[in-house]
């Protein structure tokens, strides 16, 4: 095994609404940033992997995604890597990188990841509706078989409710906007958590609300407006207890990072890298409760050789509000059944005990699927060198980051945490 490994640059465009342009274009943004970020050229990476979930569904590019659009930036010849993860992608790429030059294969690598979420509205189905292409690939981050079952036993089940109303002459709701299967697995996480522990919408709101006030200060999130806790509860429900504003949009983005070796940093010295002190990626199960989350933080506390005390920032997947409520307690930073009581006192605030999402996280900055995980990265590798402006947490050491993708039985199907610290 070769010594430590670290990430040497990282670079992101702005998460939002790219309408007129697509991957290719994304990618290069993302490639020209995370070059600009150091001294490198292309011609000094060795391999790359490349992050990418709906490509293939949008535009039929299902295979050798990295390699179209990495050579349309100029950058081919080398090892390129295809990751798909769900929403894990880009870390999993990141992982995958680092075990490349762990082992001394390589000495400076690629972890790229692009997501083209919005598009010009497509034309309407024969029955009026229009539908939105972004949707259609979410499902795919499930047992597809299963969530068909699932989805089609809640329109029974809301069929029956409809036809029981009527008989009672109460007025049907008005059908809820289009939203992802995932709001409705987090919605029933969020309820079972109310009726077992008392955790409360406002609470979820005062997370929500966190993150969009820290968003203000990072110009490359796709949200960059305060919220007040009543603003968040007062926005439409997306599905009880969440309401808009507490769950992420979807957008475009792209986001890198360079890893590279001790040898490969010590020919090419900067003040600007950070050490991974452990990168761990797992998977999900349907046996138990899939404590995926902290099995693999267990498993980061331990290689690293610290514990949740010794952290100084964290990014965490936030899908949803509820999402960042749980992981806090599955992470180690307060007991079981507390995340709310936690959240409400502050403690993640940016000049709180253990400051979570400064970005904004997925909620604010945005979660084009591909890239989130490298955008993680990207703000905890700043947080450490000291240059994240008007978000920026005082004097971290040591940075942990946490992305879940898809769905397996009741908890995510992959999970990879990072290690991040400042030397």
């Amino acid at each position: 095994m070769s010594d430590d490994v670290y990430v040497y640059a990282t670079g992101m465009i702005k998460f939002g609404k790219h309408i007129d342009k697509g991957v290719k274009a994304l990618t290069g943004e993302a490639l020209k940033a995370v070059l600009a970020d150091c001294d490198l050229s292309m011609g000094e990476l060795e391999a790359a992997w490349f992050s990418n979930t709906g490509w293939g569904i949008s535009d039929f590019q299902h295979g050798i995604r990295g390699q179209v659009a990495l050579s349309a930036n100029s950058l081919d010849r080398i090892p390129i890597v295809n990751v798909e993860n769900a929403c894990a992608s880009g870390s999993t790429a990141l992982h995958s990188a680092w075990m490349a030059v762990k082992a001394g294969v390589y000495d400076c690598c690629l972890a790229i990841g692009i997501e083209k979420m919005y598009y010009p509205p497509p034309p309407p189905d024969p029955d009026g509706k229009t539908k939105k292409r972004s949707m259609d690939g979410f499902i795919s981050g499930t047992d597809v078989e299963m969530t068909l079952k699932f989805m089609e036993k809640m329109k029974q089940e809301a069929a029956k409710k409809r036809a029981e109303d009527e008989k009672k002459g109460i007025e049907p709701k008005k059908a809820g906007k289009p939203h992802s299967v995932f709001m409705d697995f987090y919605a029933a996480g969020s309820r079972g958590h109310m009726e077992a522990y008392g955790t409360t919408q406002k609470q979820l709101a005062i997370i929500a609300a966190k993150a969009h006030n820290n968003s203000v200060h990072n110009p490359l999130a796709q949200y960059t407006f305060p919220q007040t806790v009543e603003q968040v509860m007062n926005d439409y429900e997306v599905a009880f207890p969440l309401t808009r504003a507490m769950c992420a949009p979807i957008g475009d983005g792209a986001a890198a990072a360079i890893i590279c070796s001790e040898k490969f940093l010590k020919k090419h010295p900067t003040k600007r890298a950070v050490r991974i002190r452990a990168s761990v990626l797992k998977s999900g199960s349907w046996v138990g409760e899939n404590d995926i989350c902290g099995r693999a933080s267990r498993t980061a506390y331990e290689t690293a050789g610290i514990g949740p005390e010794d952290i100084g920032v964290v990014e965490l997947h936030d899908a949803t509000a509820f999402g960042e409520l749980y992981q806090t307690e599955q992470m180690g930073f307060c007991p079981i059944g507390e995340g709310g009581i936690f959240a409400e006192s502050g403690a993640t605030a940016l000049d709180g005990k253990i400051p979570v999402n400064p970005s904004g996280g997925l909620i604010s900055r945005g979660h084009p699927i591909g890239a989130s995980g490298l955008a993680q990265i990207n703000e905890l590798r700043v947080q450490l060198i000291g240059e994240a402006g008007g978000r920026q947490v005082k004097d971290p050491k040591i940075a942990m980051a946490e992305n879940g993708g898809g769905t397996i039985g009741k908890g995510e199907a992959a999970m990879a945490i990072h290690m991040l610290e400042k030397i």
